[in-house]
């Protein structure tokens, strides 16, 4: 009992101290915390400092969830299947490789349109003129023109010539159609001079021939058909005249078939000509009908053309002629050595202005009838000796009834008129041709014409010559200057001169009523050059007839002597 109460006692007394200590701490507390702020306050009101302010953020709030691990759902997709059908193939061949194109480039400045003008002595004066749309292949449309005039020292010894084209040419996917339009201009005089009678021409006649000619052709393209069906038409008309009453006209129209089979060709090559010339004496209708049907073979370096040349002559005279007409090519080695041959036979129908254009100091009046050429014979080799050198040689033998040839007038020596060697003649000649380009700085070619005329009724081939000899030479000495020359030679010929009116109309010769003279030969060497100042302007200079040679095509008509002219050229 004694120890219980001792117990209660001890844990009295234990208590009692223990509450009184922390009424002593919270009083000790309370008393700093109250000096604590009085000092505070106290430095408060002396010092003020200013820092930047930081946010103190508190820390997140975690979720401590773990994952539901029993959520088993399956998320499934929907797709839309589309199923080919495609054939599976086999392929081992080897692919081609594709080529890389290449970086389009730039296109040169075309220059194709120039203009020239030049003058010098024997009052020659010169202007040219060409001119082009551009560069598009399938449609080509330009125009030309050409003044060219010269005047020498005997009286009246002067021509001019002009000439003004227009050409046009469109490629379609079928056809190739294409125009042309010329006008030619020849102003001349009939300045003859009789050195034997020099009196007797003291003022020469003045000739002007005007000549208009219009051409539209249609070709189909080309194809590798071996079947395919070939064809083209022509159609050519002029009108001629000159300053007398002299006048001419024409029309031409010419067709062509080809079927190929293989190497078989099967075609028609077909013409009509028909023509007018009228004088104030003369009227003369003259119109041609030809038919060509023939076979073509062509393979392994063989070409072999057989047919036939139908020919009806109708208007002031009718007639109809067959001739053949046979041509042959044999390659003994490619491109170097070929063999070719042809037979032929044709009527050649002869016009005021083709006489003319080859003697342009024609009588009034003439006289025009058509030429038979009744068989020609030719043979030769063509080829090339290798890079820029070719040649051809040809041989040939004609038998030709009523060739046109010309003879001085009785009356008016400086005229000449137009007579037909009557009956069949014969002509025998040789042509060579030589090419040879060492570069593009030198260029040389040359022809050569030997003939032999045995005459029918006359007893000379009245102007031909047997030798004519023409040769070009071209050389670039830099790429500013460069050279050319050309010669021409001809070997003597020989003219008729009446001592007596012939008759009317003439058929055939009356030697006792002609003489005999000799035309001498010739050489005309030109030469000239050229300077290039730049891609627009070049100047040239020209010498004719470098010799001086006083010669004469036709007799009493000399040629102008030497003469040098020069001028400048555009181009643009």
């Amino acid at each position: 009992m004694r120890l219980t109460k001792l117990i209660y006692t001890t844990l009295f007394f234990i208590a009692a101290g223990t509450l009184n200590t922390v009424a002593q701490d919270k009083k000790t507390t309370e008393k700093k915390t109250e000096e604590k702020k009085t000092e505070e306050k106290a430095v408060t009101e002396e010092i003020e400092v200013v820092r930047p302010y930081k946010p103190v953020l508190a820390e997140a709030v975690k979720l401590r969830r773990s994952p539901d691990l029993n959520d088993v759902k399956t998320y499934k997709a929907k797709f839309n299947y589309s199923l080919t059908d495609r054939k599976l193939e086999l392929n081992s061949d080897i692919n081609k490789l594709q080529a890389q194109q290449l970086a389009a480039e730039k296109e040169t400045e075309l220059i194709n349109n120039y203009v020239k003008g030049a003058f010098g002595s024997a009052s020659t004066t010169l202007a040219e003129a060409y001119i082009n749309i551009g560069r598009d292949e399938a449609l080509q449309a330009g125009a030309f023109f050409k003044h060219f005039g010269q005047s020498g020292s005997l009286n009246k010894q002067s021509a001019n010539q002009q000439q003004l084209s227009a050409f046009g040419r469109s490629i379609g996917d079928l056809v190739t159609l294409s125009g042309r339009l010329n006008f030619q201009r020849n102003g001349l005089y009939f300045y003859g001079i009789d050195k034997a009678n020099p009196t007797l021409n003291p003022n020469p006649e003045q000739q002007a021939l005007s000549f208009l000619e219009a051409e539209g052709e249609l070709v189909n393209k080309f194809t590798n058909d071996p079947d395919a069906l070939s064809y083209a038409a022509k159609l050519n008309g002029y009108v001629w005249s000159d300053k007398f009453e002299a006048k001419e006209s024409s029309i031409v129209l010419n067709g062509y078939l080809n079927k190929r089979i293989s190497s078989l060709n099967l075609g028609l090559a077909a013409s009509a000509e028909f023509g007018s010339t009228k004088d104030a004496l003369t009227s003369v209708g003259n119109n041609l009908l030809r038919l060509n049907p023939y076979i073509k073979l062509q393979t392994n370096g063989v070409k072999i053309n057989a047919g036939i040349n139908f020919v009806q002559e109708f208007g002031t005279v009718s007639s109809t002629r067959i001739f053949p007409a046979v041509t042959a090519d044999f390659t003994l080695i490619p491109d170097y050595l070929e063999i070719f041959g042809e037979v032929k036979g044709d009527v050649n129908r002869n016009s005021l202005k083709q006489l003319m254009d080859e003697n342009p100091f024609l009588n009034s009046n003439i006289f025009i009838k058509n030429t038979i050429e009744k068989l020609s014979i030719s043979g030769g080799i063509k080829g090339t000796g290798g890079p820029g050198f070719g040649y051809k040689a040809r041989f040939y033998h004609k038998r030709i009834e009523d060739m046109p040839l010309f003879v001085n007038n009785f009356s008016s020596f400086n005229k000449f008129d137009v007579i037909y060697d009557f009956g069949t003649m014969k002509l025998t000649g040789i042509e060579g041709e030589l090419s040879v380009q060492v570069s593009d700085a030198l260029k040389w070619t040359g022809k050569l014409n030997f003939e032999n005329y045995k005459p029918a009724a006359e007893t000379q081939s009245w102007f031909k010559p047997q030798l004519r000899l023409s040769s070009d030479l071209m050389y670039a000495i830099t790429k500013k200057i460069s050279l050319n020359a050309a010669v021409a030679l001809q070997d003597e010929s020989k003219a008729k001169v009446y001592t007596a009116a012939p008759a009317s109309p003439y058929l055939i010769p009356d030697l006792n009523n002609e003489t005999v003279v000799t035309v001498k030969g010739f050489v005309d060497l030109g030469v000239g050059a050229t300077y290039k100042i730049n891609n627009k302007f070049s100047a040239f200079g020209r010498v004719n007839n470098l010799l001086n040679t006083k010669y004469s095509k036709y007799l009493h008509y000399e040629a102008i002597g030497m003469n040098i002219f020069g001028g400048v050229s555009y181009s643009f």
